[in-house]
């Protein structure tokens, strides 16, 4: 009997959640549900979902729906997961998956408590060229790994990601669509502007809510992490609005010598062609006999590089035969929940897992607010701020 699930928020990334229901005999996509009706009522139309809830509450009450996912902003994960756990349902929530380590325990203990699955929904460990890099690197390809480096670089030249694309372009010098096509998918700025409010975001939109993915690709590479020490800048977005870079972070695995460096920044005027964020990501880890690369991800700086090359022994191999569109991880992260519902087992992230991974996320913004490294087995877990209105975010200062 195939299981039923509902998507709870219909924001722009909705639309890649769709992708793991399509043609996939375990589950169904039953239906959706917005705070903003006619918005769910569009997006159900458009994916060919059948039912849409006027309430949440409506969907917790529903007896045919097996599991959410919850595409919230990240100040309301804790309480919808805590609501759907106690109507027993299983819950994906997106990540991070809460504010603080409180917040975590909470829906940890509530998804035990109801013997529910509790999945923080993360998908760049499913991306098919890191999922080949990990099982280089277990199957020892380039020896024992010595250490990390991962660059995260936010593009702006013609790209749609965000409002003003023309005359962004223009004082560039460039003109759209004749010099350089338009790029990345269009955002509705009112999706991403609760992003730069960290009393309902939990922190900056860089570094802490994309960088969630990052920190996460770290600790699944290479393990757990002992501590770490990191600079984060802030650069302004618009009058009165900043965001978390540039940064450079560093870390140091548990039990190891094996050591890391995580570099942010953004380039309002470089182009990168993507169908996504564009936003180029690039890892490299070095092992004692080679090197892997990873030369992409949510976009496509470098087109004629393979997705994963290595070198070993004198000698470069490219690894092109992988799907590695960004999509394809969504379908691989919504996949591994259903199945660990199907096979009742701890889906990949487990809540327990996702509060590590934002453990060293909060980790590293203290270790740039105290100006001195964090240990992560002595971190102090970050209060929560006063919920404030977006539109505080307008009267905030940056030094």
């Amino acid at each position: 009997m195939s299981m039923n699930f509902v998507l709870v928020g219909c924001g722009r990334i909705a639309t890649l959640h769709v992708a793991g229901y399509k043609d996939y005999q375990d589950a169904k996509l039953y239906g959706v549900y917005d705070k903003n009706i006619n918005c769910a009522k569009k997006f159900a139309a458009e994916h060919g979902i059948p039912k849409v809830y006027e309430s949440y509450e409506q969907v917790l009450a529903d007896d045919k729906v097996t599991g959410v996912e919850i595409l919230t902003p990240h100040h309301l994960h804790c309480q919808m997961t805590i609501q759907a756990c106690n109507a027993k349902k299983h819950v994906s929530v997106q990540k991070p998956m809460a504010l603080n380590l409180v917040e975590c325990d909470q829906m940890i203990e509530a998804a035990k408590k109801n013997g529910v699955k509790l999945k923080v929904y993360e998908n760049f460990v499913f991306y098919p060229p890191y999922q080949i890099a990990k099982k280089l690197l277990d199957n020892g390809e380039i020896g024992e790994p010595q250490a990390m480096r991962y660059k995260m670089n936010n593009a702006a030249l013609c790209s749609l990601n965000a409002p003003a694309t023309k005359m962004r372009a223009k004082s560039a010098g460039v003109k759209l669509d004749e010099d350089l096509p338009s790029t990345g998918w269009k955002v509705n700025p009112l999706s991403w502007a609760w992003r730069l409010n960290e009393s309902l975001s939990g922190g900056g939109p860089v570094v802490f809510d994309d960088g969630y993915h990052k920190f996460s690709i770290i600790m699944h590479m290479l393990g757990d992490v002992e501590k770490v020490c990191a600079w984060i800048d802030y650069t302004p977005v618009m009058p009165g609005v900043y965001q978390d870079s540039p940064a450079t972070i560093m870390w140091k695995h548990k039990d190891s010598k094996i050591y890391g460096v995580f570099d942010v920044s953004c380039s309002k005027d470089m182009y990168i062609q993507s169908k996504y964020y564009t936003c180029d990501e690039r890892m490299e880890i070095t092992g004692s006999r080679g090197i892997i690369w990873v030369t992409r991800c949510t976009a496509t700086l470098l087109p004629d590089v393979a997705p994963v090359v290595m070198y070993r022994d004198g000698k470069l191999t490219e690894f092109w035969d992988m799907p590695c569109d960004w999509q394809d991880s969504f379908i691989n992260c919504t996949r591994d929940f259903i199945d660990s519902i199907k096979h009742d087992r701890e889906p990949m992230l487990s809540g327990e897992r996702g509060r590590e991974v934002l453990k060293f996320a909060l980790a590293a913004i203290d270790s740039s607010k105290q100006n001195k490294e964090i240990y992560l087995d002595s971190y102090e877990d970050k209060e929560l701020m006063k919920k404030k209105g977006i539109i505080s975010i307008f009267f905030k200062k940056k030094k």
